[in-house]
């Protein structure tokens, strides 16, 4: 079995640099995780007034209201079946804009066959699942868009209106000359303008790895998408 980003990208999978590949290539039959290790050199967010919007995403680990330059970073992608059967991989992410005080970013993503395309479950508890857009640039990078978005909240379930969220652009790439992975997020409200947004890169060791860790899963698992 391919990986979920390979069945989501289909022959493209293969433009995408070899490194690129190598770091979305992971999944169950792959046998390995990808856990990265490297710096922001700016976490950015919009006016004052989005401070409260990313406090309140901050109490499930969907946004961060942190701002700094040469932030370390960790992100931890590993692979493993979730309790309704679905493969999943794991989108964490960790920032230390000040000592001592982190700064969690959670995401699990799996391939929906309903949906032919990645679906994104942010947050400790998966109650919101975002449409993922994934497209391989003449360079070899990785561009992925947010679309539609869901909330589910115990029987509650409806799409999430987009004037109370934002859509982030996300763009990832290995930088050949400097042998390291560099990223770029922006997310925007369609009404409000900018949000919050982050670029920085990474070195990534690839580890065997059967399962996730249990600090790296979502308190509980969605099974609509």
């Amino acid at each position: 079995m391919t990986s979920i980003f390979e069945r989501a990208l289909g022959e493209d999978f293969t433009r995408l640099h070899p490194m690129m590949q190598k770091r979305f290539g992971v999944g169950l039959d792959a046998g390995y995780a990808c856990v990265g290790h490297g710096h922001m050199d700016e976490i950015r967010r919009g006016p004052w007034w989005t401070v409260p919007f990313l406090h309140i995403g901050k109490i499930r680990n969907i946004l961060i209201p942190d701002v700094g330059h040469d932030v370390p970073l960790t992100i931890e992608n590993y692979p493993y079946r979730d309790p309704f059967g679905r493969e999943t991989v794991t989108f964490v992410r960790e920032f230390q804009a000040r000592p001592h005080r982190t700064s969690r970013f959670d995401a699990t993503m799996i391939y929906s066959e309903g949906r032919q395309r990645i679906i994104d479950y942010l947050g400790t508890h998966q109650h919101l699942a975002v449409d993922l857009d994934m497209k391989v640039q003449t360079d070899g990078s990785l561009l992925l868009t947010t679309h539609s978005q869901r909330l589910y909240e115990g029987w509650l379930g409806f799409n999430f209106p987009m004037i109370f969220s934002g859509k982030a652009v996300l763009r990832e790439n290995w930088d050949e000359s400097a042998a390291l992975y560099r990223i770029h997020l922006e997310v925007r409200n369609p009404v409000f303008g900018f949000l919050f947004g982050y670029s920085g890169t990474f070195t990534c060791e690839f580890p065997p790895a059967g399962g996730a860790p249990d600090r790296l899963k979502p308190v509980r698992h969605e099974c609509r998408d």
